[in-house]
């Protein structure tokens, strides 16, 4: 393999990931998601919330998030029901079929991680686990991570 720095290498790896999850995805019947929609659905895992949250939440204007919203509940992915404590605003929530999408994207990961497994060392997945780590709190998004609110990359969520 060349040489490649390993901030270089996480990227293509990460994009390779990201393609072999889709494909997982579209295998079982869960089409039209795009890696834009990932975001949404990991500030959806943490429970419902207005469009104007996630848009905000996404860097994102409310009719952007309105728009992909949108798109995800004629999918089926996502549904809305008023919020019990304000019947004016409304409350965006994943879907079964969405949390199924989860499942089966977690699904793939994990798929993914069971064959690296058994082709590496425990050690030096640890230490690669490690080094990733370090990597996210080096881009200050370690934190982000672990409360399911990573930034997004310019354009992803508002863009099509």
């Amino acid at each position: 393999m060349v040489h490649v720095n390993v901030s270089a290498l996480v990227s293509v790896v990460g994009a390779a990931v990201d393609g072999h999850v889709r494909e997982h995805l579209v295998d079982r019947g869960f089409e039209g998601l795009h890696l834009r929609h990932g975001y949404v659905f990991q500030r959806l895992l943490t429970g419902p919330q207005s469009i104007s949250d996630l848009g905000r939440s996404l860097e994102v204007t409310q009719q952007a998030m309105s728009q992909t919203v949108g798109e995800l509940q004629r999918r089926g992915y996502v549904e809305s029901a008023p919020d019990p404590s304000d019947a004016r605003r409304k409350l965006v929530r994943l879907s079964s079929r969405g949390r199924a999408a989860v499942a089966a994207a977690r699904e793939a990961r994990a798929e993914v991680e069971s064959r690296l497994v058994a082709r590496v060392e425990a050690v030096d997945l640890q230490a690669a686990r490690r080094v990733i780590e370090e990597l996210a709190d080096v881009l200050h998004i370690g934190d982000a991570l672990a409360t399911r609110e990573v930034p997004v990359p310019d354009g992803l969520v508002g863009g099509h």
